[in-house]
Parts: C-alpha cells; sequence; structure tokens
C-alpha cells in the first residue's frame, strides 16, 4: 500500500478552498434570506392594494344597486379598478362581469371632467342621451352583475 502524504501547500489549498466554500455559502444564505423577505414585503403590498381595490369595487357596486351611482360612471369605475387588480391567475372578468364591461366599451371614449367642458353643450346633451340610452337598455344586467360583484368581493368570503 502507498501512503499518501498531503504536503503543507496542499492543506493550506484545501483549508482555503473550504473557506471559501463556507464564505460563499453564507452570502448565498443571505442573498436568499433577503429575496424571501422582498417577495413577502412585494405580496403584502400586493395584497394590501388588492384589498383597497376590493373595498372600492364594494362601495361603488352597492351605491350603485342603491341609485347612489350611475351605470355609467360605476360601470366606468368597476372595470378600471378590475383591471388593476394584481393577481397570478386573472378571471376573465369582462366574461364574469358582461354587462358592466358592456356599458365600459360603449361609453370609454366619451370624455369626463375638464375635457367634457371643451364640447359644445349640444354635444355634451348627444353624449348624455346616449349614456342615458344605454343605461336604460343594460340597467337590469348591470344590477345581475352587481350583485354577483358584491358576493365575489364581500369582505366575509373565504
Amino acid at each position: 500500500m502507498t501512503d499518501y502524504a498531503i504536503p503543507l501547500w496542499g492543506w493550506i489549498v484545501i483549508g482555503a478552498a473550504i473557506a471559501v466554500i463556507v464564505v460563499l455559502a453564507f452570502v448565498a444564505g443571505r442573498l436568499l434570506a433577503r429575496l424571501y423577505h422582498q417577495q413577502r414585503r412585494r405580496q403584502d403590498a400586493m395584497h394590501k392594494r388588492n384589498e383597497n381595490l376590493d373595498e372600492s369595487i364594494r362601495t361603488i357596486a352597492r351605491a350603485m344597486e342603491q341609485g347612489q351611482c350611475d351605470f355609467s360612471e360605476g360601470a366606468l369605475r368597476i372595470a378600471v379598478l378590475l383591471d388593476h387588480r394584481a393577481e397570478v391567475d386573472k378571471p376573465d372578468y369582462p366574461a364574469k362581469y358582461p354587462a358592466v364591461h358592456q356599458m365600459y366599451e360603449r361609453i370609454k371614449h366619451m370624455p369626463t371632467h375638464d375635457a367634457r367642458k371643451q364640447f359644445p353643450k349640444k354635444e355634451i346633451r348627444r353624449m348624455d342621451e346616449e349614456r342615458e340610452g344605454y343605461e336604460r337598455e343594460l340597467k337590469d344586467a348591470i344590477l345581475i352583475d352587481v350583485r354577483q360583484l358584491q358576493e365575489d368581493f364581500r369582505l366575509d368570503k373565504a
């Protein structure tokens, strides 16, 4: 049997290699821990944002059902809020709430706020009549969607 003796410089190289591995493992562990905490904070922020959006959706849906908010204004707001929800597997909201999205699609081109003031009164009246016609036409279907929204985004849903 041959006796293999490792010279002193071999032990130094092995010791240095082990030290490098330990340092790299420590650094990798710290980076993984930092990544975990960063992802956790991001998930918490996304969850909080969705909770705020959900509260707004519930409030607008309730106001629409109670007649405190025009169907057209509510549909515009809800469609945008649904679009802004941060979700991994985002549902097909236009298919789930078709009347709300149909109203949104029909009126999204109409100016609001200050942009509306730039139009002549006759044109504003025409747009209002068009919008009110859509509201009358879609009223029953929108109410169904609004009730479904309240159910889908209720607080006690587990």
